[in-house]
């Protein structure tokens, strides 16, 4: 069962799409800036090691971790998120995969970008259940998950992410 969480997103997609170069370094620097928040924020989202013991997180609270997680990004960044779809995958995903960015990173949006899908950002409950000691610790992943697949949105990749901490 998939759920969309498009609500938490639409008082962020208002406003300019950046032009183009201008946005890979403010975006670099915001998530850079979200690293300094907690230490133990930081970490490679596709390594994932299953622990033997699966929490059991209600979907509907898992959502709210994920909307928080949304919530929580600054204001600047949210504002230049444009065209994305945030979904929670409640059924196992890809192997190894806490969450999955599928679109056109805004850096590579060019004036033909037009009448396309919206790009999508999945989390996958049972990945980070499973790879989770706590409800606490399932909290911490959704949102380092979170943070990983925006900055995909913004065009960063995994080497840079590792660069930057994450």
């Amino acid at each position: 069962r998939r759920r969309y969480l498009l609500a938490p997103l639409a008082k962020r997609v208002r406003g300019r799409l950046p032009r183009r170069g201008e946005l890979s370094g403010r975006a670099a620097r915001v998530i850079s800036h979200l690293a300094t928040f907690s230490p133990e924020g930081r970490g490679d989202q596709r390594r994932v090691v299953d622990n033997g013991v699966v929490i059991d997180v209600d979907p509907a609270w898992f959502e709210e971790m994920v909307t928080s997680a949304l919530d929580g990004l600054p204001e600047e960044l949210g504002r230049l998120m444009s065209n994305v779809a945030v979904t929670v995958e409640h059924d196992a995903g890809p192997p190894g995969l806490l969450g999955l960015y599928q679109g056109v990173p805004l850096t590579s949006r060019t004036t033909g970008y037009a009448g396309v899908l919206p790009d999508r950002i999945t989390i996958y409950r049972q990945a980070i259940c499973a790879a989770s000691r706590s409800e606490q610790e399932v909290a911490d992943q959704v949102r380092r998950t979170v943070i990983h697949e925006v900055a995909h949105h913004f065009g960063i990749d995994d080497a840079r992410l590792r660069e930057l901490g994450w």
